[in-house]
């Protein structure tokens, strides 16, 4: 695979000032609940977003990539124009590393700043619910923080990401992937309140209890910033209205039968599995703590459960797969991400991983799916400098 560096060369002919990466990540648990003032629990993964950055002599940047070379460059000061009015004018990808650089700068005096080069090569599945998104966003503003002197903090970097994501790339989503991204550490994950921003480190244990965290990206591509993502979120803020709360986060699952009374069948339903997945974030974290990783199989089935039938938002191919994978003997298994494709997770035996993923093979061969990529991930730390 091409590297950032080697990119940034093809680029400008020089060598970068620096090069920053930040991961991916995958959601344990907690699907739809940070756009609702919920919880979730995240981990970085092992697969990463670089980017080689090189200082102008002029006040403009450029970006370009390894998934697109066509390079993308704009006046710093034309960004407060493009986002989010003027946004379609620019190449999906680059509204990412762009619209960071646009979030950042909205409070720092763009007059004192230089212009940037940017090349970016990465490992992060694009599609498959993994945030390769947010792994563009938090290496872009960790690199930009750095050479800009802009003194900004890890939570305050993610905050820029998600406005970047929101506004500069239409994708209405929360903080989680951000946040996950730049906090990120080495067999752990983080248990995150949307509401407070309060970040808590909590170990998985997955290496002492010899499992494994295995991957089937079905290769059924989704995208954020169009049609069922924000259809759910719209219903998610309808639901809050009708009980008169600010968000889904203030419900309990006892509030629920109200609920019911109050909402027409989808809007319930949508409500219901963010009351009820906020919980098992809350029930995953206490298990894990109280009795290891082995415990939380049941969650990680009840969560898919809920996605599939109250969220609505699985596809065939990821039903299969964590079907497959819980049959074939895996702890428990969900799909993960925002929904509409992407992929599964499964928490399987390190003796065991092989078997799943055969199985998973041949299932999609039956069914006539298209053959899944299926890897292991590991809890990794966030965001860094490399160079």
């Amino acid at each position: 695979m091409t590297t950032a560096t080697a990119l940034f060369h093809d680029l400008t002919g020089a060598a970068p000032h620096g090069v920053w990466s930040s991961p991916g990540r995958v959601n344990l648990i907690g699907e739809h609940t940070d756009y609702n003032d919920g919880f979730v629990f995240p981990f970085a993964i092992d697969h990463r977003t670089s980017v080689a950055l090189g200082l102008r002599d002029d006040a403009r940047i450029r970006v370009v990539s390894t998934f697109d070379p066509v390079p993308v460059e704009v006046a710093l000061a034309d960004l407060d124009t493009l986002f989010p009015a003027r946004r379609d004018e620019i190449v999906e990808w680059a509204r990412y590393p762009l619209g960071v650089a646009w979030a950042l700068l909205r409070d720092a005096d763009v007059d004192a700043v230089s212009g940037v080069d940017l090349a970016f090569a990465s490992d992060v599945p694009v599609g498959a619910g993994l945030s390769s998104s947010a792994a563009i966003e938090g290496a872009t503003a960790s690199a930009l923080n750095d050479v800009w002197q802009l003194g900004r903090d890890r939570v305050a970097l993610a905050q820029a990401g998600r406005l970047a994501e929101n506004d500069a790339v239409g994708a209405p989503t929360g903080i989680m992937d951000q946040m996950a991204s730049m906090l990120g550490r080495a067999d752990a994950a983080i248990f995150l309140d949307c509401r407070s921003l309060e970040a808590d480190v909590v170990d998985l244990g997955f290496a002492a209890a010899e499992l494994e965290l295995v991957v089937i990206d079905t290769g059924v591509k989704h995208a954020h910033s169009t049609g069922g993502y924000g259809e759910r979120r719209a219903a998610c803020e309808r639901g809050a209205e009708i009980m008169g709360v600010a968000a889904l986060r203030d419900l309990a699952p006892a509030d629920l039968a109200r609920a019911e009374e109050l909402m027409d069948d989808v809007t319930f339903r949508r409500v219901r599995h963010v009351v009820t997945e906020d919980q098992r974030v809350l029930d995953t974290v206490e298990t894990l703590r109280r009795e290891g990783p082995r415990a939380i199989g049941h969650l990680l089935d009840a969560s898919h459960a809920s996605m599939r039938d109250d969220f609505e938002i699985s596809v065939p191919e990821l039903d299969l797969a964590v079907d497959t994978a819980r049959a074939a003997g895996a702890v428990g298994a969900r799909m993960t991400g925002g929904g509409f494709g992407g992929a599964a997770i499964a928490l399987v035996d390190q003796a065991r991983v092989a078997e799943v993923g055969v199985a998973v093979e041949r299932a999609f061969a039956a069914a006539g799916f298209a053959a899944p990529h299926i890897f292991t991930v590991r809890p990794s730390e966030g965001a860094r400098r490399d160079a």
